[in-house]
């Protein structure tokens, strides 16, 4: 008998303390702090990121190209007779009377829409110099303009069937070897004479 009540008071004893470990003790304490990698920062520095710049800032765009500056062709025209020697010149383009003259000199060139137009032939047929200088209104016009000019000289030189149109044969070397056209952009040049060298180089001027 008192076996069996020592055996009972030991198993009541155990069945306590097992009840009190279970959940009489505190479990650890958990750390609070989430669980993130830590981010080492250079001394002095901040420790925030630099933020992603958004969609197309991180390059700006390029700006827009300038449009070509518009040159007064007429005051063009009055610097090349300042600056060099020219022959006396007549204009074909402001006197309406002289038109059926450009349209034999230059056929075509008045079918050609243009800004500016101005041609300036020798008063004296032996003498060689002429101007020409034309700002179309459609860049796909230059060419047409360069084929009238190029024609202008090609009938002054004439070949070997038909005698040139400037006739004197010290007139028509001066047009087959001081020739020039070139074009820049909508504008076109025809210069011809000693001084036409120089009309070349004050024309790539004004664009440069």
């Amino acid at each position: 008998m008192k076996k069996k009540l020592l055996a009972l008071t030991l198993a009541l004893v155990l069945a306590l303390s097992l009840a009190a470990c279970g959940g009489g003790t505190d479990a650890p304490a958990q750390d609070d702090t989430p669980n993130t990698p830590e981010i080492s920062t250079p001394e002095g520095g901040d420790a925030a990121a630099p933020e992603p710049s958004a969609p197309g800032e991180a390059d700006p765009p390029e700006a827009p190209a300038e449009p070509e500056e518009d040159v007064d062709l007429t005051a063009f025209y009055n610097t090349l007779r300042e600056k060099n020697t020219w022959p006396e010149l007549m204009d074909l383009t402001t006197d309406a009377n002289m038109k059926e003259m450009l349209d034999a000199y230059y056929p075509g060139l008045s079918g050609i829409a243009t800004k500016q137009c101005g041609v300036y032939i020798a008063a004296i047929s032996a003498a060689v110099g002429e101007l020409a200088l034309v700002e179309v209104e459609n860049a796909d016009d230059v060419q047409a303009v360069e084929d009238v000019f190029q024609a202008r000289i090609d009938y002054q030189v004439g070949d070997d069937t038909n005698p040139g149109g400037a006739w004197y044969p010290e007139t028509i070397e001066g047009w087959k070897t001081s020739s020039y056209i070139v074009s820049h952009g909508n504008y076109v040049m025809l210069a011809v004479g000693d001084a036409a060298e120089a009309a070349v180089e004050s024309f790539e001027a004004l664009f440069a």
